[in-house]
């Protein structure tokens, strides 16, 4: 057992510096473009298009804001604005896909899934569930009544202190990824050890399977579907080294979690918003399921044809 500990805490650590390594400077960089004059003017060159997603033009804040940042810093912009039911359940939905952008993407880009393939994903899973829910939502009109506001915080005075914050802010993400990931990874490698790992991959065989992946991928998809995209990255990482995670299922299993990522987290800090979370929780769940699905199936129709092609050179080659 206290091998299984130590060993654990070691990849936990590995695990939490080559992470940490993106999140660190990434926040320290976007906290301090906030008092800067770039956001503003990406919010301004946003606002003309909101109208299109059913959203006024300051909806634009709680967007830029969850993207660059957090859904943390989105849900912020919201309670600062006056919107309606709709437009504050639209911009839920698009921030439970596309949120965080650089960090989780750029950490998913880690285990070697190409970072535009999730951008196009992420960014155009928000853009398409807005514009449907626009078009067949005709109620939400009433403005939507906050259950909380979080504690006002003072603005910086100055660059050093703007900077201060920044570090430390970027420090404490760093931080709150090791809580996570060692003792995660101590879990993870107690469980391998003691050969529940081949029994939970068992009982999630036809589950994988079913999305078009492999049984190896259901630690991973356990993982993210719980503590989210970037945490589920570092179990990722370790199952590419360990288990032989092929690029297909790795890509497969990150389509599906950039959809649907710590579903308890990222549905209960809607709450205090006053949306319906189940029809939340349901969109994302569902679009994951089907759009994983499709994608396997497609992947594995050109995988069949290449296989073809190939077998009919070889014989070709073979009979000349």
């Amino acid at each position: 057992m206290l091998g299984s500990i130590r060993t654990g805490g070691l990849v936990g650590l590995k695990t939490t510096w080559s992470l940490g390594k993106v999140i660190f400077p990434i926040t320290l960089l976007v906290f301090i473009l906030q008092y800067t004059p770039v956001l503003p003017w990406v919010m301004d060159r946003i606002a003309p298009f909101m109208k299109i997603l059913g959203l006024s033009g300051d909806a634009a804040i709680p967007l830029v804001l969850g993207n660059f940042l957090n859904l943390y810093a989105g849900i912020g912009g919201i309670l600062s604005l006056d919107l309606t039911v709709k437009e504050v359940f639209i911009i839920a939905v698009m921030l439970s896909f596309s949120h965080n952008l650089f960090i989780e993407s750029t950490v998913a880009s880690k285990v070697g899934v190409k970072i535009w393939l999730i951008l196009i994903v992420r960014i155009g899973l928000a853009l398409l569930s807005a514009i449907v829910i626009n078009l067949v939502w005709d109620g939400g009109a009433e403005l939507a009544q906050y259950g909380m506001m979080p504690a006002e915080q003072a603005d910086p005075h100055g660059w050093g202190q703007i900077i201060l914050l920044g570090l430390q802010k970027a420090g404490y993400g760093v931080i709150q990824l090791a809580i996570i990931v060692i003792p995660l990874m101590m879990i993870i490698q107690i469980m391998k050890d003691l050969k529940w790992m081949d029994v939970f991959s068992r009982w999630m065989a036809p589950i994988t399977h079913a999305l078009g992946m492999n049984a190896n991928t259901s630690s991973t998809m356990v993982t993210g579907l719980v503590v989210g995209l970037a945490y589920g990255a570092g179990v990722m990482i370790q199952a590419v080294k360990e288990e032989g995670v092929s690029k297909r299922d790795v890509t497969l299993a990150f389509i599906f979690l950039v959809a649907c990522h710590a579903v308890v987290e990222d549905t209960l800090i809607f709450i205090p918003l006053g949306i319906p979370v189940w029809p939340l929780l349901a969109i994302r769940l569902t679009t994951a399921i089907l759009l994983t699905v499709t994608i396997a199936y497609f992947w594995r129709k050109v995988d069949v044809k290449k296989e073809k092609e190939r077998q009919y050179e070889e014989d070709y080659n073979h009979t000349v």
